[in-house]
Formats: structure tokens, C-alpha cells, sequence
């Protein structure tokens, strides 16, 4: 296993989780719904549905029934990957959004099909070893008892509302009193409660093709929107691998675009042909190097990727040792670059993580995408429903212009690691294009570096933004800051209040002697092992 560090680098009132069996969620609550599955009996697989169905009461602002989501799953002998977004409605083209200067991004005409249901279903069906119905047993009580909000998802909620509040069935579901909760405050949704249980008895069904898809489908054409019950219906799952690149004696691995995750795996092949393992993990010659290197993957995936069947290039192409190594050569070590995609040959959230003794790794994450998503709810059914329509751009030659039954790009990714073909670490980085850039910042600090997966989630961040311009959290030196300046990159530092912006983590680390080793930062997060 690595050798890791465990004196702590950076501030931190967090330390690594040890056990046979973690969960690590972005919510306490998630995570205890994910360890009651495995005293049960249940596994890995289970614990993470558990938690993941438990997050869309307790965590709205981040996730819901509306959402999509993606899963790596290794199965104690092999990695699978599943993409479970959905796709665009029928009636969808570009005519439709003519004369817009960029999709909607709030109301039904941002609402694709969600997939998160679907994917429960799938990886249930497939890896679990309880029945789907106990799975949702811990939300089902939050949802019909009440949760205590807490105080970070209770800011979120207040912003939401003030954003989405007039948005249909918003106001009713998600505004008791007229106003978000308090921190603290108890929070019924008996109309969640109901779909839940419609969910769990039919195994999904009713979301695709019964009661629920009827509700969807009528809520869509009473206000304009031209989602359908046969939308619904014909949705379906992928079980589509994984995408990967080596760097050093690792290997990351990515779900295949309609998603992001191939941003990580370009940024991190180009770094593979750089000095970067010879400059200090927080020194400003390292962090150049990645912020130049996660700029050009940025722009090659913002020019060529959307839904694969209709992108121009291929993954192969854009993964392309030769291509990288030509990419990486670009990098000048005394300036900043504000690049723009290159010429590769023809031939880029609510997160959790579980793990269990026997082996098996989940990577798993769910998304509305923009906090409450698109503002719909569903009336009586507490649905909210995800603005992945959003992903679409309206250029005419760009894959991803919008279309009918088609998958916008994706911001949400799972990563996972593996070493000589053995998992080595399931992880994700929350906060939309943060993800690709938190994926290459975590996999540098815990495989490069030697830190432990709770130090590298309490490291200060950088976030590309456009051009020369890089956010940072605090906590990076002011010496670093300044050379990094002198370098032409333009300074934007965050304060804590806007350290979400730098997106929320969870990692678990496997160990030699068969344990593991879990972390959590930002939010309320938890990691809990046994």
C-alpha cells in the first residue's frame, strides 16, 4: 500500500476512519442508513444504496428522486462502471430553444429523464445481497418522522429558495411557512415518504412506467414542459466500464463521457510527461503544473465531448499517449497559458463511498446538478427533478448541442484507483467542474505525495475558472500565491464562506492487511466504519 503520512500537514479537526466496513456521505445521516445495511448482513453495494436513497431526504439541495447518477463498482474481482443519466426529451430539438442565448437552466424546459432511480434498481439487482425494499427503510422513517436539518444544508436550502421558490410545486413541498428550515429544525415530507414506498415495492417501476411516471408526465404538460411518459419508459441504464490512464504505478479510472471524468484522466496523462514528481507537493512549480495541465484538458473536453454517439473524436483519441505527450510539451514553465483545444488525430453533487471486508468498492454518485436542480416538484409526490438539460450548449457543430433523446455532458463522476489490477482507492470530489480538477488534486496528493486520504481532503484547493484565472481556498502560502502570480496566473481567493465552491470530499483507501482507510471534508460529512 502507499506509504502514508499521518502527521497532520494542514488544520484540521478530522482524522482518518479505520475499518473493515466504511461509508463515507456527504451527511451523517446517509452514512448511518449505509452502516445499518452491513450489520444487517448487507454488503458494500447495499450500504451505498442505502445511503444514497437516504441522502435524497436529508440533503435535497444536492440530490433527489429527479436526479441522475453514475457508479465503479469492483466486485472483488473486477471493476464495472454504470451510467445511469438520462437522456433528453423526444420532443427536444434545437428549434425548440431557438433564439436563447444558452439552455434554461431552471423550470421543465432544463429536466431530462432522471436516471438515479434506475441505477438503484441495476446495481441492486445485480451486486446486492438484501431485498431493494430494506434498502429504504432509513429514509422512509426520515421522510415520514422528520429529519433535523443541518446547518449546512439549511443555508443551501435558504439560497435555493430564494432561487427556485415560484418554480412549480417548489413553494409547497420544499417552503413550510412560507420559508426554508432552520438549522435544527424538523423536517416532514410524507409526499417523498409515498414515492419511496411506490419505489421500493415495484423495484423502480412505478417511477418508469406506473403512477409515478403518470404524475411526472402530467406536471410536465400542465406547464409547458414536453417530457412524456414514453421518455420515461424507454429510459434506459449502461453498464459502459470504465476509461483509464496510468500515471506512475497507478491507475485511474473514469466513467466513459457523456461525463467529465476524461478531463481527469487528460490532465493526468499530461502530467505523466512532466517534472512534476521532482517539485514539492504544495510548492508553486507543482500547482502550475497541474492548473496548465488541467487547462488543456479542459479545453479539448469544452470542444469535443457530449453524448458518445455523437462525438467527432473517440475516447482512444483524446487519451492518446502521443496526443498527451504533444499537449504536455505546450506547458511553459514561466508563464501562464490560456490555451485552446488542440488537434488530437481522428482515428471532458451528492457523493458517497463504501467499502466492505470481503473487498467490495462503491463509487457512487447522484446530482440534480444545480443544488434543488431544475426548482419542479412533482405536486404530491415531493419529486424534485434535476436541470441536467443545462449540460446542453446550442452550438449548431458542437456534440453537444441539444437534441431530442440524447445525454448532455455530464459534471458528476465517481473516480477510483487501482494498483497492479487490484482497487487501491474509491473517491470523489463534489462541486461541479471542480470534480475533474479535485479527481487529479486527490489522486497526486495520496499517490504521489504519500498523504493520507484525510490530508489530502483538508489540503487547500485551486480551481481553474476561465483563461488565467485560478480560485484557491485559503491555507496556500503567501509566497506560493505570489510566484504563482509572477507566473501571469490571476489570483481569485475564496473565502471560507464559498469553500463549497471547492467542492466536498470522500475517500476510502484500501489497506495491505485488508482494512481500510476512509475520510470526509466539507458539508456535514461523515465517515463511519465498523
Amino acid at each position: 500500500m502507499t506509504d502514508f503520512s499521518y502527521n497532520a500537514r494542514y488544520p484540521t479537526h478530522r482524522v482518518p476512519t479505520f475499518g473493515r466496513n466504511i461509508v463515507a456521505t456527504s451527511q451523517p445521516l446517509a452514512a448511518q442508513a449505509g452502516i445499518r445495511m452491513l450489520l444487517r448482513g448487507g454488503n458494500a453495494v447495499d450500504a451505498a444504496l442505502a445511503a444514497a436513497i437516504t441522502l435524497t431526504v436529508v440533503e435535497p439541495t444536492g440530490n433527489g428522486l429527479g436526479s441522475d447518477a453514475f457508479a465503479i463498482v469492483w466486485d472483488g474481482k473486477e471493476l464495472h462502471g454504470l451510467n445511469a443519466s438520462g437522456r433528453s426529451p423526444a420532443g427536444w430539438n434545437p428549434e425548440r430553444f431557438a433564439g436563447m442565448a444558452k439552455m434554461p437552466e431552471a423550470g421543465w424546459d432544463s429536466v431530462t429523464v432522471p436516471g438515479a432511480v434506475s441505477s438503484w434498481a441495476a446495481l441492486s439487482k445485480r451486486f446486492g445481497k438484501l431485498p431493494f425494499e430494506d434498502l429504504f427503510e432509513p429514509a422512509l422513517t426520515y421522510a415520514r418522522d422528520g429529519f433535523l436539518v443541518s446547518p449546512t444544508i439549511a443555508r443551501l436550502w435558504a439560497l435555493g429558495g430564494a432561487r427556485l421558490g415560484k418554480q412549480p410545486g417548489f413553494a409547497n413541498h420544499f417552503l413550510p411557512c412560507g420559508k426554508a428550515p432552520l438549522p435544527g429544525q424538523l423536517f416532514r415530507n410524507p409526499a417523498i415518504a409515498e414515492s419511496l414506498r411506490l419505489i421500493a415495492e415495484t423495484k423502480g417501476e412505478a417511477f418508469y412506467h406506473g403512477v409515478l411516471a403518470k404524475k411526472i408526465a402530467a406536471s410536465a404538460a400542465a406547464h409547458g414542459g414536453v417530457l412524456t411518459q414514453q421518455d420515461l419508459a424507454e429510459h434506459t441504464i449502461d453498464w459502459c466500464g470504465t476509461i483509464s490512464t496510468g500515471f506512475r504505478d497507478v491507475e485511474l479510472h473514469e466513467i466513459p463521457p457523456n461525463g467529465q471524468g476524461i478531463a481527469a484522466l487528460m490532465a493526468l496523462g499530461i502530467l505523466e510527461h512532466t517534472d512534476i514528481p521532482d517539485y514539492p507537493v504544495d510548492s508553486a512549480e507543482s500547482l502550475h503544473l497541474q492548473i496548465e495541465a488541467m487547462k488543456l484538458a479542459f479545453a479539448d473536453v469544452d470542444a469535443y465531448v457530449g453524448d458518445p454517439d455523437h462525438m467527432r473524436l473517440s475516447v482512444a483519441d483524446l487519451l492518446s499517449k502521443t496526443y498527451l505527450a504533444q499537449r504536455a510539451a505546450q506547458i511553459d514553465m514561466g508563464q501562464a497559458a490560456d490555451p485552446g483545444a488542440g488537434a488530437p488525430t481522428l482515428g471532458g453533487t451528492v457523493y458517497l463511498t463504501a467499502a466492505d471486508e470481503t473487498g467490495m468498492m462503491v463509487s457512487f454518485i447522484q446530482s440534480n446538478y444545480a443544488g434543488f436542480g431544475s426548482g419542479v416538484v412533482v405536486e404530491g409526490t415531493g419529486i424534485h427533478l434535476q436541470n441536467r438539460g443545462a449540460g446542453f450548449t446550442l452550438d449548431p457543430g458542437h456534440a453537444n448541442v441539444v437534441g431530442p433523446r440524447k445525454r448532455p455532458f455530464h459534471t458528476i463522476i465517481p473516480g477510483f484507483v487501482t494498483k497492479n489490477g487490484l482497487p487501491q482507492m474509491s473517491f470523489g470530489v463534489m462541486g461541479g467542474p471542480m470534480q475533474a480538477q479535485g479527481h487529479v488534486q486527490m489522486l497526486l496528493r495520496t499517490q504521489l505525495f504519500g498523504q493520507n486520504p484525510q490530508m489530502a481532503s483538508d489540503a487547500p484547493r485551486w480551481r481553474f475558472v476561465a483563461g488565467r484565472k485560478v480560485a484557491v481556498e485559503q491555507g496556500i502560502a503567501e509566497e506560493v500565491l505570489a510566484r504563482l502570480t509572477e507566473l501571469g496566473h490571476v489570483i481569485v481567493r475564496e473565502t471560507p464562506d464559498n469553500s463549497f465552491a471547492f467542492g466536498g470530499a470522500q475517500l476510502i483507501h484500501a489497506m495491505d492487511d485488508g482494512y481500510a482507510g476512509g475520510s470526509d471534508t466539507r458539508k456535514d460529512g461523515a465517515a463511519l466504519a465498523f
